[in-house]
C-alpha cells in the first residue's frame, strides 16, 4: 500500500480499545489499498466482507467501557482512527502519542480527492431525509468529477432495510460512507458487511450534516484551541448531556496512567 509506513497490527491501547496510530494520509493509503485490491468489477464483491473503518471519540470509548458488545465492536474494526482531541490527549498521557487527529469530515474530503483520480464510486447513507443528497451535491461541487452513485437517509425502518441493502448493492460501489451516529452505523456495517457489495465502509457520524450545510463546522481557530466540541454543542443543544461524560473520561484516563506507573514500579 503506497504511502503506508506502519502495519495494521500496530495499535495503541486506549482504555481497552486498540487504535491505529495512523496519519490521515496513511489512513487513506490503507483504504485505497483495500479498494484497489478488490478491484471494481460488477458483482465482484458479492458475498465478500466490507472492511470496516471506525472514527473513534471519547464518547464511544466510554460506552464501550460499560457495554461488552460495543467494546467487541470497536476492537473488531479493520481500521480504527483517533477522531477527537480527547483520544489524542489520552494517547499522550498513556505514553502512546498519536501523530494527528483523523476526523470523519477530513477523511471524507481526503477520500473524495482520491476518488476523483481513481474513479471510485461512492454511496452516502445517513442523516435526515435530504441531508445525504445535499452533502453529495456539495462534495461533487468541491471535487469536480466525483462519482456519487447513490444516497439515502438513515431513518429507515426494519421493514425497509432489505430495500436499502438492495439499492446499495445494486450501485456497484467502491466506498460506502455511513452517517447514522454511533453505535447504529457501526452495527449496520458489521451486521451487513457481506451484503453491501462494497470493499470498504466508513462510519462518519454527523459529517453529512456539516458537509450538506445543515450545520457549520467550527472555525480553524476554535479547532486549534480544541474547542470544536463546544462549538458543536451550541449548534446542537441535545449534545450537552453527552458532554457530561468528558470529566469522567479524563478521570478514567488519569487513573489508568496511575495504574500503569504503579505496575512499572513493581517490576
Amino acid at each position: 500500500m503506497s504511502g503506508l509506513t506502519r502495519s495494521l497490527r500496530e495499535k495503541f491501547d486506549i482504555m481497552g480499545v486498540g487504535v491505529h496510530p495512523f496519519t490521515l494520509e496513511e489512513s487513506i493509503a490503507v483504504i485505497a489499498g483495500w479498494i484497489e485490491q478488490a478491484g471494481h468489477q460488477a458483482g465482484s464483491m458479492e458475498g465478500c466482507l466490507a472492511r470496516q473503518v471506525i472514527t473513534l471519540n471519547p464518547e464511544m470509548l466510554m460506552q464501550a467501557r460499560h457495554d461488552l458488545a460495543v467494546w467487541g465492536l470497536l476492537n473488531r474494526g479493520d481500521l480504527v482512527v483517533p477522531d477527537g482531541h480527547g483520544i489524542l490527549w489520552a494517547g499522550k498521557r498513556l505514553g502512546s502519542p498519536f501523530p494527528e487527529r483523523v476526523t470523519g469530515i477530513d477523511l471524507i474530503q481526503a477520500l473524495a480527492v482520491r476518488a476523483v483520480d481513481a474513479r471510485w464510486h461512492l454511496y452516502l447513507l445517513g442523516g435526515a431525509p435530504g441531508v445525504a443528497e445535499a452533502a453529495a451535491v456539495n462534495l461533487q461541487r468541491q471535487h469536480p468529477g466525483l462519482q456519487v452513485v447513490g444516497t439515502g437517509h438513515g431513518y429507515f425502518t426494519g421493514a425497509e432495510l432489505p430495500a436499502v441493502l438492495d439499492r446499495i448493492r445494486a450501485a456497484h460501489l467502491d466506498l460506502l460512507l455511513v452517517g447514522m451516529g454511533f453505535p447504529r452505523q457501526e452495527y449496520f456495517i458489521r451486521d451487513h458487511r457481506r451484503e453491501l457489495g462494497s470493499p470498504v465502509a466508513v462510519g462518519v457520524g454527523g459529517s453529512f450534516d456539516v458537509i450538506s450545510g445543515r450545520l457549520r463546522r467550527s472555525p480553524a481557530w476554535i479547532q486549534q484551541l480544541r474547542l470544536e466540541w463546544l462549538y458543536r454543542a451550541f449548534q446542537e443543544p441535545a449534545r450537552w448531556r453527552r458532554l457530561l461524560m468528558l470529566p469522567r473520561f479524563i478521570g478514567l484516563v488519569l487513573t489508568d496512567v496511575g495504574n500503569r506507573k504503579s505496575e512499572v514500579g513493581k517490576r
